[in-house]
């Protein structure tokens, strides 16, 4: 399973993808881990967790992204992403966001998209506006996003 964009390659977060690609600049934070040890458990949780995001070009890992978990009863999930500093400011968030969220809501399982950042955190408010999240809530220095299928 891959996803692919004009300059990116999205692959869910294995070990055995970790090994695959050059992780050059990548620091892969605590949540990878926590996320493969889930998979160990649950395969069914492939594609729902860790996206790793490669630069096409460089075959490096850049930063990766993904659900918190699988969808709900509500048929919703929260994302979450993040792109290492020297690779920020160049259109790779916003890009491979566009690209998992396509793939969720064409799974049938996805009607609604959830995401959060700190209100003052102007560059993911961008990528989130430019994905056409909609601010729905302010609580705390926290902004919540959401967007329907």
């Amino acid at each position: 399973m891959e996803l692919h964009t004009e300059r990116l390659k999205l692959t869910p977060c294995t070990n055995k993808s970790l090994m695959t690609y050059s992780t050059n600049g990548y620091e892969p934070g605590p949540h990878i881990e926590m996320y493969l040890e889930e998979l160990k458990k649950e395969a069914s949780v492939l594609g729902w967790g860790v996206w790793l995001i490669v630069n096409k070009q460089t075959n490096e890992i850049i930063g990766d992204m993904g659900f918190k978990g699988k969808p709900d009863e509500e048929k919703s999930v929260e994302v979450g992403y993040g792109i290492e500093s020297a690779q920020q400011n160049k259109g790779y968030a916003t890009e491979a966001l566009k690209s998992i969220i396509g793939w969720a809501f064409n799974t049938g399982s996805v009607n609604k998209i959830m995401a959060e950042c700190l209100e003052d955190n102007a560059p993911s408010i961008r990528v989130l506006e430019k994905v056409n999240m909609i601010k729905i809530h302010k609580d705390e220095g926290m902004l919540y996003w959401q967007l329907y299928k």
